[in-house]
């Protein structure tokens, strides 16, 4: 072989692995609790951002339950038998079947509510096993969004909570609102409906309780049903308070809460750190640092409830 010949050869072969590393397609499976599409459009945006396009250098493989917890497994072990790279779960009873179906595939955890306090991982430092992701615990949460709705009202002392009790990720977020509740010295009652009959039977709880203000959870339960607990507080006046923007873009009076599509971009980094070697047991479970405040006026207006100054001043944005 003659020498120039040679050299071409044997820099081709060197360059081979890095090329074939170029052109791998990896998959990722997305395992959603509901139904997902508000969460993976920052999250898939967010890998296009890092290189990753979907078609070109990686696969999606969607699974959305819809609300339907029992066919999480199903999914999951689905996931796990096409091989995929890694797993992003949405919401605390997919993180849960993902965890169940394997113990060697990386998972990220998309938004999830409190991943220590389920058990899901070690600690947020050092998640260990196959798991990292995102936590939306935050101290004094809870608490802040008793304060934002008294400010709308000082007289408020009665409060409800609106949240699905099948979901353990939810259940600390229960408690530290009942702890915030008796150190503010207000009462609060909760109810945890798991399905659309019981969703009837506590919107009928909550008439007969007559609460001053709600505070409802977002999970897939309540995004599923959306619209019938939004028109529920609208139609008997009732203050709401949600957790994530987009209810109030869609009618809700107010939210307090992390930004959920950062939330989303930043799984879509650990995620990136993953298929680019990463040990998901060695990365810290990220914690939102930034809160907005979002109000609907128009809402605001038609329950009868004028939001004061001081408030209009600590929002992040307004709907007119």
């Amino acid at each position: 072989m003659r020498r120039r010949a040679f050299i071409a050869f044997v820099s081709g072969a060197a360059l081979w692995p890095a090329v074939a590393r170029a052109q791998h397609r990896f998959k990722i499976g997305l395992l959603d609790t509901g139904i997902g599409a508000y969460f993976t459009v920052p999250f898939i945006s967010k890998l296009e951002e890092l290189g990753y396009v979907e078609g070109k250098n990686i696969a999606i493989e969607r699974k959305n339950a819809e609300g339907t917890v029992e066919r999480l497994n199903d999914f999951a072990a689905d996931l796990v038998r096409q091989q995929v790279d890694v797993i992003v779960t949405i919401g605390t009873p997919a993180a849960f079947a993902a965890k169940q179906g394997t113990s060697t595939i990386p998972i990220v955890l998309g938004a999830n509510s409190d991943p220590v306090g389920v058990g899901l991982v070690a600690s947020l430092a050092r998640p260990g096993g196959n798991a990292t992701g995102t936590s939306l615990m935050a101290p004094e949460l809870s608490a802040k969004r008793l304060d934002i709705l008294r400010t709308l009202e000082p007289g408020i002392s009665r409060f409800a909570m609106l949240w699905d009790s099948s979901n353990p990720g939810m259940a600390q977020r229960v408690h530290e609102t009942e702890i915030a509740a008796d150190q503010s010295h207000v009462l609060i009652h909760t109810v945890g409906p798991r399905n659309f009959d019981e969703l009837e039977a506590a919107f009928a709880e909550l008439l007969s309780q007559r609460p001053d203000a709600v505070l409802v959870t977002t999970e897939a339960f309540t995004r599923r049903y959306r619209a019938q607990i939004l028109g529920f507080v609208n139609n008997n006046k009732l203050p709401a308070m949600f957790e994530e923007s987009s209810w109030v873009e869609a009618g809700g009076l107010m939210s307090y809460g992390p930004d959920y599509q950062e939330t989303f971009r930043t799984a879509a980094i650990l995620v990136d750190k993953i298929l680019k070697g990463a040990r998901p047991g060695d990365l810290p479970i990220e914690q939102p640092t930034a809160f907005e405040l979002v109000l609907n006026l128009k809402t605001a207006k038609a329950i009868g409830h004028e939001i004061p100054p001081s408030m209009l001043a600590l929002s992040n944005r307004v709907i007119e």
